[in-house]
């Protein structure tokens, strides 16, 4: 940890103890670890919840949870927060701490792909965080645009989209991860149904707000 982020971490609210304990689990039980959202995005997923006072929150990747539970704490009593996820090895882990979280309550678990379990629950969401496939992002973007999953005021938050830094680089032939975030960054940038602000925080996030 270098001394910019520590200083960040230090002056910022402090992490809670069971997304502590859950960021360590995950750290020891799971491959890939890096890929939970952590203390820095977490606080930021939950402020924005508090800002925008969402009703119905969907995830596209649970992973171990840290993030669903972060968004949960910033959402009112009576808000819903749909959370998909891929691997199905993934739910018990995930679940155990839902239950033991006083905002669990508001998380409903869907394990499949986002693809076709958003279409089976229907209605519009106000707020979408995306961080599953990276190649599917833009089919996810496609899904919810056109398949009127969001609408005016409505506010998609996607992860990752720096990729290590590897969107300002050629991509290789092979590397489908890349080329699908550079597509998608670019669907973004050109659609007029949209504006979007790419913000260096970690790994990026693309945040897009539908007009």
């Amino acid at each position: 940890m270098d001394a910019i982020e520590r200083y960040i971490l230090d002056n910022s609210t402090p992490e809670q103890a069971l997304l502590h304990e859950l960021e360590r689990e995950t750290y020891l039980r799971v491959l890939n670890p890096r890929m939970i959202s952590g203390h820095v995005q977490g606080r930021l997923l939950e402020m924005i919840v508090h800002m925008l006072r969402p009703r119905r929150i969907l995830e596209i990747g649970t992973f171990t949870g840290y993030s669903a539970l972060s968004m949960a704490a910033g959402l009112d009593q009576g808000g819903v927060i749909d959370t998909c996820e891929i691997d199905d090895e993934l739910q018990e882990m995930a679940a155990s701490f839902f239950d033991r979280s006083p905002h669990g309550g508001k998380i409903v678990q869907h394990i499949g792909s986002a693809l076709d379990i958003v279409p089976r629950l229907g209605g519009v969401y106000d707020l979408v965080f995306i961080d599953g496939d990276k190649r599917e992002y833009p089919a996810y973007y496609d899904m919810l645009l056109d398949g009127g999953y969001v609408a005016g005021g409505s506010f998609i938050l996607a992860d990752n989209i720096l990729w290590y830094g590897k969107v300002a680089e050629p991509a290789a032939h092979n590397d489908r991860h890349t080329q699908a975030i550079v597509e998608f960054n670019d669907k973004v940038a050109r659609d007029p149904r949209v504006e979007n602000i790419i913000v260096p925080i970690r790994d990026g996030i693309n945040l897009i707000r539908v007009k």
